[in-house]
């Protein structure tokens, strides 16, 4: 099979080395970040979705594809869904102790997580970023962080579509000494600036950093800070906004997410 997907590879990866934590929490992380379809018992009825359960030993599933057509193929036709990301899914699940199958049958990342793996996903994509105030004095080039922790953001970043035009990543010396790491976004979308504070927040997390802390400033390009990180920054360019003019399915609004019957 040659067509495999972000969530396929993650997957395949994790199998792979069973023992290696950093593979597991990319899995995690790719889930988190899918859009995923769920499957659904009937049609939506407003914001209202009833997912279609299944009891597999003593706890109750959903299903969810990471293609649309892969949950047809496990439906055997057509069939309602609703199209959410994966963080959207697991905050859903965890409020009603449900587990979550993924792309059952139908591909070879198909996995059964349950309800106590969906509530730790749910918890760690929940978590807000503690908002601080701090004057930087010196802008360095970055040193000293792991390569896992630049693959994440590379990766994270990219999932952040039309939400800034750049970031840069440097060292950063503040106020009274204190020595860190600044991502700094220009050209930020007002009101993107929690998602993308949490998209940093989540790289260094599911790149097993446990103690790992890095700054996010959102900067205007007049901002002297702004200047003087694109000289001595890691340049990343976030991809911009795709636009899709057809027919939405439940769900697909980030401005109205639904609710589980």
């Amino acid at each position: 099979m040659t067509d495999l997907s972000p969530l396929d590879h993650a997957h395949a990866a994790m199998e792979a080395a069973p023992e290696d934590d950093a593979a597991r929490l990319r899995f995690y992380e790719r889930l988190a970040d899918a859009e995923l379809f769920m499957l659904l018992a009937g049609e939506a009825e407003g914001d209202q979705v009833a997912p279609q359960l299944f009891p597999v030993e003593d706890d109750t599933y959903v299903l969810v594809f990471d293609r649309e057509d892969r949950l047809t193929r496990f439906a055997e036709g057509a069939a309602e869904y609703a199209g959410l990301s994966g963080r959207t899914v697991v905050q859903l699940l965890a409020d009603q102790g449900l587990g979550l199958g993924v792309n059952l049958d139908v591909a070879p990342s198909a996995t059964l997580l349950p309800p106590a793996a969906v509530a730790w996903l749910a918890e760690t994509v929940a978590e807000d970023p503690e908002e601080v105030a701090a004057t930087p004095e010196e802008i360095l080039p970055p040193k000293g962080l792991p390569e896992a922790v630049l693959t994440a953001l590379d990766t994270k970043l990219a999932t952040s579509a039309g939400l800034a035009r750049t970031a840069y990543l440097a060292g950063v010396r503040y106020e009274g000494g204190r020595m860190g790491h600044l991502l700094g976004f220009l050209g930020t979308v007002p009101g993107a600036e929690p998602a993308l504070a949490a998209a940093a927040r989540e790289a260094l997390v599911f790149s097993g950093i446990e103690a790992g802390a890095l700054d996010v400033g959102f900067l205007r390009d007049s901002d002297p800070v702004a200047s003087a990180l694109a000289r001595h920054g890691l340049r990343f360019d976030l991809p911009e906004a795709e636009s899709y003019t057809g027919p939405a399915a439940p769900g697909m609004d980030p401005d109205r997410p639904p609710r589980l019957k």
